[in-house]
């Protein structure tokens, strides 16, 4: 008897564990924890919804609107301070709203859901001998959420991802769908495009192509203080050279003073297209930068190694062929990381082509003295582009994006802040500006000094949508 009821017993506590254990998952699947890639800013939304149809986006704005929730709107969670999720709203979570609408080779216009990713597009588009004229250096991310930040790539012929896109679908606040372009609501046309998903949900979008062209590569070493004359007199005066590149060294032994650039230049002979075409798998060879950066991360000797390893094989590569297509499709497999402790951010500052050596002088100033691991510095040009309300290419830039390796910790987030905000008061002095899709470290002040028009901006916002329906950390931090 006393067994029988003992028995029982266990039963009844293992019973009560495990309904206990089953309420803590159902809570835990209805008020899911979202972060982005970094991982700094874990958040408890009230739901993720997948989208699929138009119809169904529709109704759960519309629904939303109506009880007051909020909505953030989702890619691939690639920003990183959390401009696509909120506290307590719903996340719809755009990865499945993904086909491909219209192509029209001939016009060379294509129509995507804003799902739909570059590589997608690269794939549909390939074999009839077109190509994307702007994306990031990879291609794994969703056109809705590139429009919402406003990408800007390598191509120096074309400026930010604004000015390759003819129109596209926007569901505002209130479930009406309206169609977006320079001469159909215009004002919307510069809000929506850099507008971190504040305005609406954009649901498809017709971007104008280009021909797939032929490259060759180029890569020229060079000292920091003379990068800035070789652009304008090698590059962005030679026609023939479409794309370019530059990175400067963030190793101990060339401490932001040795530089390489890499042109990609019209290959004097197209006929060769052919040979080359096929799109190429961009992680089959990741081994060895992935074992360089790793080394990277945790000692100057590793810095040093990655530099040299990285000069040594740009160079190699001089005179090699490769298609549009095919340079818009570099791998980010070597830069997966999986240390539980630690996280990688990026950060990208825009400075004026003329000031680009006297920048560089007053950032050592700041690094040596600081706590900051930084990874890798890449340099692009943006030509000045005031397309969108909140543009960051105030004149013709150099962007330069950083990697910087970093503790998850609180002491490891405080020392990270404390360099960041120093690099961006250097940034503001010599007339640059910040891109908007990574942590919150700047103060308001600064915010509106980089973006003249940030004010501007979020009145818009609060007009258009007047209940604050669709939100984010970016828009309470800076906006409310």
């Amino acid at each position: 008897m006393k067994k029988r009821i003992l028995l029982l017993l266990v039963l009844f506590t293992y019973g009560i564990a495990l309904f206990g254990s089953f309420q803590r998952f159902q809570f835990q699947l209805a008020h899911p924890i979202v972060k982005d890639v970094a991982g700094l800013l874990p958040t408890k939304v009230k739901e993720i919804k997948h989208g699929e149809s138009k119809g169904q986006l529709q109704q759960w704005v519309k629904q939303a609107h109506k009880q007051n929730e909020k909505i953030s709107i989702a890619g691939m969670q690639h920003s990183q301070g959390g401009q696509t999720y909120y506290p307590g709203a719903i996340m719809l979570n755009m990865k499945q709203y993904n086909k491909i609408l219209d192509y029209d080779p001939k016009a060379k216009q294509i129509t995507v859901q804003s799902g739909a990713t570059w590589a997608d597009i690269q794939e549909k588009i390939n074999p009839d001998g077109l190509a994307l004229k702007v994306q990031q250096s990879q291609n794994i991310f969703t056109v809705g959420g590139s429009m919402s930040v406003n990408v800007h790539g390598r191509d120096i012929r074309y400026g930010p991802l604004i000015d390759t896109i003819a129109s596209f679908h926007l569901l505002q606040a209130d479930g009406s769908i309206i169609q977006v372009s320079r001469t159909k609501h215009p004002e919307l046309f510069s809000l929506v495009i850099g507008g971190y998903g504040l305005f609406g949900l954009i649901l498809d979008v017709t971007l104008n192509l280009t021909n797939n062209e032929l490259y060759q590569h180029e890569t020229v070493p060079m000292h920091y203080r003379d990068y800035s004359n070789y652009f304008r007199q090698h590059v962005q005066s030679d026609q023939n050279v479409r794309m370019h590149i530059a990175r400067i060294s963030v190793a101990p032994d060339h401490f932001l003073t040795d530089m390489y650039v890499t042109n990609y230049r019209l290959a004097p002979n197209q006929g060769r297209l052919a040979e080359f075409e096929k799109l190429e798998n961009p992680d089959q060879i990741v081994a060895l930068p992935k074992f360089s950066l790793q080394l990277a991360r945790y000692s100057d000797w590793g810095k040093n190694l990655l530099w040299s390893t990285q000069k040594k094989l740009s160079i190699k590569q001089s005179g090699n062929y490769e298609t549009r297509n095919n340079v818009m499709r570099t791998s980010t497999d070597f830069m997966e990381y999986g240390d539980p402790s630690r996280t990688e951010i990026l950060q990208e500052y825009f400075v004026p082509v003329d000031e680009f050596a006297p920048y560089i002088d007053d950032l050592r100033n700041v690094l040596t003295k600081e706590e900051l691991n930084v990874l890798n510095i890449t340099v692009r040009f943006v030509e000045k582009n005031q397309h969108s309300v909140m543009s960051y290419a105030k004149e013709d830039m150099f962007a330069l994006v950083w990697l910087i390796n970093q503790h998850k910790s609180a002491d490891g987030i405080t020392k990270t802040q404390k360099a960041l905000r120093k690099l961006i008061n250097v940034t503001l002095k010599h007339r640059g500006s910040y891109y908007l899709p990574y942590y919150s470290y700047p103060s308001k002040q600064e915010l509106e000094k980089a973006y003249p028009r940030s004010k501007e901006f979020f009145r818009k916002k609060r007009l258009y949508d007047p209940d604050e329906t669709f939100m984010n950390f970016f828009y309470k931090e800076y906006g409310q």
